[in-house]
């Protein structure tokens, strides 16, 4: 998956595999763009501003944000907003594919997460990429799934360790559970994201993907898992030899609890279409009048409103979580309780 010649490193990048929110629509840039002025009020306007995109793809993201900057000229810069940015924002990818052509200058790239950010921080379908464990339920007690890496095809393995036996009793039990009940042990994505929040030194970190929480997880509504592969927009075998992304849903609230140890002082979750509308996105489709009046303006409103539509969607992208975490601030006034 991750290395040289693994899926995360083919040319045609995630993209052309599956879909998210920033290849949806820019007004998902515009969301994270109006969260990070938001931010920026927060901390008081501070010299330095960082936007760090963890798991960053092909840049599609800090790419759109770049672009809508670029929108506010030089002498716009006494306002607010995103023209107040202008020379104090830094853009950080973070992403183990090398740089891709294309890539604005002012675009830090690298694999590593940057120190003492002071901003705001966005993983977007990063954590479910994540490796972690799959276990099953036996007769003689909880096994890890092995798999043959060329072929896909599953056996049972040894006993799980007290590691993993104390991440699943907290926080995705077994007790009882039917023989051949699965849980994915999602320890590794705690540790993930307590290193992003471990980088900041103040500011807003927001984690976004399709997940659980320990309340949906009882026996029975995740009984065979979650891993899943993707291959050109198509769910296929979960197959790990690197032809095709594999993916599993985010323990949520564990990940939360995790950021919280880092040194999270807020936290927050719910929904991306909560999020969005928050943040002002809307799917409202224009005034039929403005088809006479302004027929380019009718289209621009009907293409723009069914690209909110598809972020709002309860049962796609607008059910996707959101883990906001503020770290040694308050979380900013459109995504507070």
């Amino acid at each position: 998956m991750y290395g040289p010649g693994g899926f995360f490193h083919r040319p045609e990048g995630p993209a052309g595999h599956f879909r998210t929110s920033v290849h949806a629509s820019p007004l998902f840039a515009r969301a994270v763009l109006t969260l990070l002025e938001q931010v920026d009020a927060t901390l008081g306007h501070p010299d330095r501003v960082d936007l760090v995109d963890v798991g960053a793809g092909r840049g599609e993201l800090l790419r759109q944000v770049a672009a809508l900057l670029a929108e506010f000229p030089p002498e716009y810069e006494q306002y607010t907003g995103a023209a107040a940015l202008a020379g104090r924002l830094h853009l950080h990818a973070v992403e183990r594919a090398e740089r891709p052509a294309g890539i604005p200058a002012e675009v830090t790239w690298g694999a590593d997460l940057p120190e003492q950010v002071v901003g705001l921080v966005v993983a977007n379908e990063w954590l479910d990429n994540i490796p972690v464990d799959v276990v099953e339920a036996s007769p003689d007690g909880l096994r890890q799934v092995l798999v043959d890496l060329g072929t896909g095809e599953e056996a049972p393995g040894g006993a799980i360790g007290l590691r993993d036996a104390s991440w699943l009793s907290r926080w995705w039990p077994l007790t009882g559970a039917d023989p051949g009940t699965r849980a994915e042990v999602g320890f590794p994505r705690d540790l993930a994201w307590a290193a992003v929040v471990h980088s900041v030194r103040r500011g807003v970190v927001v984690a976004i993907d399709y997940g659980h929480v320990k309340d949906e997880r009882v026996v029975g509504d995740y009984e065979t898992g979650t891993l899943t592969g993707y291959r050109e927009g198509r769910a296929v075998p979960p197959v790990p030899d690197g032809s095709c992304d594999l993916t599993s849903h985010v323990a949520v609230d564990a990940c939360a609890a995790a950021g919280e140890r880092a040194g999270a002082s807020s936290t927050r979750l719910l929904h991306q279409r909560e999020a969005l509308t928050a943040l002002g996105i809307e799917g409202a489709q224009p005034s039929a009048e403005l088809a006479s009046t302004d027929p380019v303006a009718y289209a621009r409103g009907l293409a723009a409103a069914s690209e909110a539509a598809e972020l709002l969607d309860p049962h796609g992208l607008g059910g996707f979580w959101w883990l906001v975490q503020g770290v040694r601030v308050p979380l900013p006034g459109a995504l507070r309780e």
